[in-house]
C-alpha cells in the first residue's frame, strides 16, 4: 500500500519528558519549518541531545501567513497540492474532519497539535539566527548564533535564547540543516530588455488579492504560485495576462470527487509505471491547449506536477489571457514574444527560488545552479556529521520524507546504522543523481526531484541492509 493512503493511528501522546542521553552526539538543528520539526521530534524521541534554532518567534516555515522570520513565501489562499493522507507524517494523520486539501493555516494548526502531541515545543530556540557554520579545529561543527529579539525583550527569551544582538558560538558533533529552499527569490537573469514604470514583485513577496485589486497584472511562470495568483488576479485585478515560456501538464487536484493523488503505485513499482499514472491523470484532466497555453514539450512525469482545480473556470471565462514569453518591458507596457502587448502596472515574477546556505563559507558547501548531489539527497559525502533535510523537490510532499531523513540520521547518531564509506557513497550518490535527473527535463527546478513513494522505500531499505555498528558505550562517531 503507498505510503498514507490509509488515515493511520496517532502515535502515544508524549506525556513525560523524555530526557538526553548525554552519551550520544549533539546536535544542531537549523530552522523549525516542517522539516526541522521532523527532525527534532525525531532527535527528542530518540533522547539525541541536540538545540534548535529558528529565526522568527514561531515555528511552521512557509506554512505560517507572516512568519516572523521574514522568509515565508505563504499567502492568503495557500493550499497544499498534496492530499492531507500524504503529507502527514507517519505517526501523527491530519484530522479526519479536514479538506482533501488543507489551506495553510490549517496546515500550521496541524504542526502546533504535532509540537504539542510529542512536547518537543521546549527545544525550539527562538528569535534566533544561524549566522556561520564551520569544521571545529578538533571534528565537529561549529556554530555561530545570533539574537534576532529587538532589544529590551530580555524579559521574554527563553532559556539558552541570546541577548538581544548577541552572538554566540557552540560547538556540535553533528548538524542537521533544515532552512528550507523556498525563500531565496530567483529573478530573471539576466534581466529583460527595456524599462518598466510600473511595480514588479517575486511571489516570494505576493501575499493576497489585494495586491493585485484593480491593477493590470502580468503574472510570469506557469508553477502552482502562478497559477494561484492568476486565479485569484482573475477576481481582483482590471486585467491579467499570464507569461508562459514553457509548457507544462496541468493537472487537476480533485477527479471525479476524489484527491487525485490517492491513486498511488508502491515504491517497489517501476518509475515508467509512475509516469503512465501521471499521463493518465493529465489526459483526464483535459489539455489546455484549447486554452492559448503552449503545448508541452516534454510527457507528464518529466517535470515537477502543477495543479490547479480553477485554472481552466478561469481561462474558459476569458478572465485569463495566455501570453508567451517575454520580449522587453517597455514603460507602462509588455511586449511578448510574438509581437503582442499588454498594458501592466504590476509584473509578479513567479520564477523560482535559489538554493541558498548563508551560513556556509561558499567552498565548504554551495548549490551552483540550485545543484548540490547528496548520498540520498541528505548526506555530503566529504562533510562527515553533516545531515540536510527536507532538501529535495518530490512528486508529492516533502514532509514524510524529511520524517525519514531524520529517522535515518538519528540511527547514524546512535549507531544503529551506519553510512557506506566515501567511495561507495559518491559512487551511489552519483548514480542516483543522474538516474534522477534523466526522468525530469534539465532546469534549476529539477535538480533534487525525486518520486515520493520510491525514494521513501529507498531510504528505508538502506536503514535495513546496512550493516549496523557494533553496540558500544561512549559518543558514537560522526
Amino acid at each position: 500500500m503507498p505510503y498514507n493512503v490509509r488515515q493511520k493511528h496517532r502515535a502515544p501522546k508524549v506525556t513525560a519528558p523524555i530526557p538526553p542521553d548525554d552519551t550520544l552526539p549533539r546536535v544542531c538543528v537549523i530552522g523549525a519549518g516542517a522539516s526541522g520539526l521532523a527532525a527534532a521530534k525525531a532527535l527528542y524521541t530518540a533522547g539525541v541531545p541536540f538545540d534548535c534554532f529558528e529565526k522568527g518567534s514561531e515555528f511552521g516555515g512557509n506554512w505560517l501567513f507572516d512568519n516572523p522570520n521574514g522568509v515565508s513565501a505563504c499567502y492568503e489562499t495557500l493550499q497544499i497540492n498534496t492530499s492531507c493522507p500524504r503529507m502527514a507524517f507517519s505517526d501523527f494523520p491530519m484530522p479526519a474532519d479536514y479538506p482533501d486539501y488543507a489551506s495553510h493555516d490549517q496546515v500550521h494548526a496541524y504542526f502546533r497539535d504535532y509540537v504539542a502531541h510529542f512536547d518537543f515545543g521546549h527545544t525550539i530556540t527562538f528569535n534566533t539566527e544561524v549566522t556561520h557554520v564551520r569544521r571545529g579545529a578538533d571534528g565537529g561543527w561549529d556554530v555561530d548564533i545570533r539574537s534576532t529579539a529587538a532589544a529590551g525583550s530580555a524579559g521574554d527569551r527563553a532559556d539558552g535564547e541570546p541577548e538581544a544582538g548577541a552572538t554566540q558560538t557552540r560547538h556540535y558533533e553533528a548538524v542537521m540543516v533544515a532552512n528550507g529552499h523556498h525563500w531565496d527569490a530567483r529573478w530573471p537573469d539576466p534581466g529583460y530588455p527595456g524599462h518598466f514604470h510600473g511595480e514588479q514583485i517575486h511571489a516570494h513577496d505576493y501575499r493576497s488579492g489585494e495586491q493585485l485589486a484593480d491593477r493590470d497584472v502580468v503574472v510570469v511562470g506557469a508553477g502552482n504560485s502562478a497559477m494561484d495568483i492568476a486565479v485569484e488576479g482573475s477576481h481582483r485585478a482590471r486585467r491579467v495576462n499570464l507569461s508562459i515560456r514553457r509548457g507544462q501538464w496541468v493537472m487537476k487536484k480533485t477527479l471525479f470527487g476524489f484527491a487525485a493523488d490517492q491513486v498511488a503505485l508502491p515504491g517497489w513499482a517501476p518509475w515508467w509505471a509512475t509516469a503512465l499514472r501521471l499521463r493518465l491523470a493529465a489526459l483526464l484532466s483535459g489539455g489546455l491547449r484549447r486554452f492559448g497555453l503552449p503545448t508541452p514539450e516534454h510527457a507528464p512525469g518529466q517535470s515537477h506536477p502543477v495543479q490547479s482545480d480553477t485554472i481552466r473556470d478561469r481561462l474558459g471565462a476569458g478572465a485569463i489571457t495566455v501570453r508567451p514569453g517575454i520580449e522587453r518591458l517597455d514603460g507602462d507596457r509588455v511586449v511578448f514574444t510574438d509581437g503582442s502587448e499588454a498594458p501592466a502596472d504590476l509584473i509578479v515574477w513567479a520564477t523560482g527560488y535559489r538554493v541558498n546556505f548563508p551560513f556556509f563559507d561558499p567552498d565548504l558547501v554551495s548549490a551552483e545552479g540550485n545543484d548540490l548531489p547528496l548520498f540520498k539527497r541528505m548526506v555530503h559525502p566529504d562533510h562527515p556529521g553533516l545531515f540536510f533535510i527536507g532538501l529535495l523537490q518530490p512528486v508529492g510532499a516533502v514532509m514524510p520524507l524529511a520524517e525519514a531523513q531524520s529517522r535515518m540520521a538519528v540511527k547514524v547518531l546512535t549507531g544503529e546504522y551506519e553510512l557506506p564509506n566515501r567511495e561507495e557513497m559518491t559512487s551511489r550518490m552519483h548514480s542516483d543523481d543522474q538516474r534522477n535527473k534523466r526522468q525530469f527535463y534539465d532546469s534549476p527546478r529539477h535538480t533534487m526531484q525525486v518520486d515520493f513513494d520510491h525514494y521513501l522505500r529507498e531510504l528505508e531499505r538502506e536503514m535495513r541492509t546496512q550493516r549496523p555498528r557494533e553496540a558500544r558505550r561512549g559518543r558514537v562517531a560522526v
